[in-house]
């Protein structure tokens, strides 16, 4: 039978599949134009329960580490975009970008080459944030990785940790702490012994990096711990890194019955080579402020020394107990965070620790599955605002020093209603109450600001044979602002003793989305290619949009009041071609974001908003004959990026196509050893830029991408 799988199948987790209960008859009305195939085949009534997934060939999967088959199977079950990302199968897992390249729908612009704090973007959600810290729910383990207020530092994250990597896009987000425009992104750890490894790599501008982890199997118990320490001098000037993770987990098994605790400890410190003028960049694109003629300018990268360092500790634990047929899940965690963030004119100093708890409940009636969901998070920190020194970069004259309070609590509902054999309706309704409040120590001026909201989703999912899938879904999203929205400052002027900062009143960026598409195989056989197209178009109402300076430094946030409109194409493809040699194979992969982002009334009426790609595509093919891969790949930006909301001519960031190439070598059982190069034309590009309302060509806009580089390691599997 051709049927979906259940919400609540062999592998339950704390996130299953949602939807929504407004406009039916929005996603009826385009499943049937997509699918062209008639009326439904069967009533609700003549459809039995589905069958139990038995999921194999995941030796060590687990019900709170589900592995790929089951977790492709939860997917399956979602009315829209989604990824399933396996890490461990890249050449090269250094970087954020090295986990998510290649995939539809992921927009990763890196800043600075390193181990630095990359722009994340998924349909425009955040897309102006500096630093990047807002737009999507970050997970760990299934549990929120964000604070409570939805800001996070990316950098914490560790691809080499993780045996997949599970994307919802958008409001397919299964989480019922995950409301925004973006999604989410589940990083899911290794476990156990299927990630004993002892690696080394190293390659241009001085990277460095050495991984050991080692784990044990003992019957009902496993354990693992992965040690990581990754240097890096940098391509720019003024742009060295320096990072180390440590993570562990434990975990104990009985009959309907798993427990897992996690640790990790994440230290980052990561110069800034801040931004320049398109001038700068084409002249010399390793230069920053401070060199050549403008070593007596007042923002002097060398002098101001804008960096972040960043450390979180965080534990967590999650239990599961049941049956498919009704289970239970629930999970803690506790993490604290000390960040830095310094740009040349402020260095904002934040501590404090954050606390959450979620459980599920989730079971089968007939030819229904169903779910129910809470969550409940909540941070206490403190964030100081100093001005920067601008001789030797020291902190001098604090200007704001706020004890902030943020908590949200959340519950959800959903379903999935087998209709028919091939026909299942999804939803769910995810209900919020999220709490922003914020306290001036020295003043004692204060802002409170809380926003109850419910973010909806129904879907449809048709799936005419077991390789093919399509869907429709409508949907709403919510996103409150975070402390980086909320606090302002006013260091345009550069005048330490005239700095304040303030606090701002923002109102809830909400989105109405229509989401259409599908995955699946082309054709049959041994070589048929796999396929994802999904079509989105959202209405966005009050969308938060954080602009700079002339300068390049934060200026504040707003609601834009005229409206605004987010669509897009994400496509992705991927397969082998027979080639020659005995068994031998070209393996092929290519996404394509298309983002269409714009003003739909107010003062930009018409113009594009700034910050993300208008094409983005990315491509390798690869020769594969025993454990030799080989082959090119290329990032191709196609067309040129706004960096203003006025669409200021001769300011945008110009299209670029980077190629690169890789060579991967399995050598028998436990060796592997690769070479990559990157950029090897050496063209000069931007690889990401700061976004204001408007701009000049004199102003500092643009972050120089990586020149030619080479990276090179080896690595031991017990």
């Amino acid at each position: 039978m051709n049927r979906l799988p259940p919400f609540s199948s062999t592998f339950s987790s704390t996130e299953e599949p949602s939807m929504s209960v407004q406009h039916a008859h929005t996603p009826l009305a385009l499943a049937l134009a997509l699918t062209a195939a008639g009326p439904i085949p069967a009533l609700a009534q003549e459809v039995t329960s589905l069958t139990p997934i038995t999921v194999s060939g995941d030796a060590q999967a687990t019900p709170l580490n589900p592995g790929v088959q089951a977790e492709r199977a939860r997917l399956d079950g979602v009315a829209g975009g989604t990824n399933l990302i396996e890490p461990q199968k890249e050449t090269r897992l250094v970087t954020l970008k090295d986990a998510l390249d290649y995939q539809p729908g992921l927009v990763v612009q890196e800043f600075f080459g390193g181990l630095d704090q990359p722009r994340l973007n998924i349909r425009g959600s955040g897309i102006q944030s500096n630093p990047v810290n807002r737009g999507v729910l970050l997970m760990q383990d299934g549990l929120p990785l964000n604070e409570a207020d939805g800001s996070f530092v990316i950098g914490f994250l560790e691809p080499r940790n993780a045996r997949l990597v599970s994307v919802r896009r958008g409001a397919n987000a299964l989480s019922p702490s995950a409301t925004t425009l973006g999604g989410e992104l589940d990083f899911q750890s290794l476990t156990g012994t299927d990630g004993d490894v002892l690696r080394v790599e190293g390659g241009s501008f001085g990277r460095l990096g050495a991984q050991a982890a080692k784990g044990f199997r003992r019957g009902s118990l496993d354990g693992r711990l992965s040690v990581t320490h990754d240097k890096y001098d940098g391509y720019r000037h003024h742009s060295g890194s320096d990072r180390t993770s440590v993570h562990g987990n434990f975990g104990v098994q009985g009959d309907g019955f798993e427990n897992r605790t996690y640790l990790s400890y994440v230290d980052l410190d990561v110069d800034i080579p801040f931004v320049v003028t398109r001038a700068q960049m084409e002249d010399d694109p390793t230069d920053v402020i401070g060199d050549g003629n403008t070593a007596n300018h007042p923002l002097n990268v060398y002098k101001r020394n804008p960096h972040r360092t960043s450390r979180q500790f965080r534990a967590a634990n999650r239990t599961y107990w049941g049956t498919e047929d009704l289970n239970n899940t629930f999970g803690v965690y506790a993490q604290s965070i000390d960040d830095t963030f310094q740009d040349p004119l402020v260095a904002t100093v934040t501590d404090g620790m954050t606390y959450g708890a979620q459980w599920q409940f989730a079971g089968k009636y007939r030819a229904i599955d169903y779910r129910v969901a809470l969550d409940w998070s909540r941070s206490d920190m403190n964030r100081d605002l100093y001005a920067v020194n601008p001789q030797n970069g020291s902190k001098l004259r604090r200007f704001g020093a706020y004890d902030l309070q943020a908590e949200n609590r959340n519950a959800l509902l959903g379903f999935a209603w087998h209709v028919a054999q091939q026909w299942t309706v999804v939803g769910d309704a995810k209900f919020t109450q999220a709490i922003r409040d914020a306290r001036e120590r020295g003043s004692g001026k204060s802002l409170e600001q809380d926003w109850s909201y419910v973010s909806p989703k129904l879907g449809l999912i048709w799936q005419p044979a077991e390789d093919q899938r399509f869907f429709v879904n409508v949907s709403r999203s919510n996103e409150a602002p975070t402390y980086w929205e909320i606090i302002t400052n006013n260091a345009a002027a550069n005048n330490a003793p005239t700095m304040t900062s303030d606090l701002s009143t923002l109102k809830l960026q909400r989105a109405d989305t229509v989401e259409i598409g599908g995955a699946g195989l082309l054709g049959s056989g041994r070589y048929a290619p796999h396929w994802a197209l999904t079509l989105y178009h959202s209405d966005v109402k009050d969308e938060l949009m954080s602009v700079s300076t002339a300068n390049g430094t934060a200026a504040g946030t707003y609601n834009y009041r005229g409206g605004t409109r987010h669509q897009g194409i994400e496509l992705g493809l991927n397969g082998s071609l027979p080639a020659p040699g005995t068994g031998a194979a070209f393996d092929y992969r290519v996404a394509y974001t298309f983002s269409d982002f714009r003003f739909k009334g107010g003062e930009y009426a018409g113009n594009r908003i700034a910050g993300v790609p208008r094409h983005l595509v990315s491509a390798e093919i690869l020769y594969r004959i025993g454990g030799l891969r080989f082959g090119p790949n290329v990032r191709w930006m196609p067309s040129s990026t706004e960096t203003n909301h006025t669409n200021t001519p001769n300011t945008r960031q110009d299209s670029y196509a980077l190629l690169g190439f890789k060579v991967d070598y399995q050598i028998g059982k436990h060796w592997q050893a690769y070479v990559q190069g990157d950029n090897l034309t050496n063209e000069a590009y931007a690889s990401a830029f700061v976004i204001r309302n408007t701009g000049t060509t004199a102003m500092p806009t643009f972050l120089p991408g990586n020149g030619r580089s080479v990276t090179a390691g080896v690595s031991y599997r017990f």
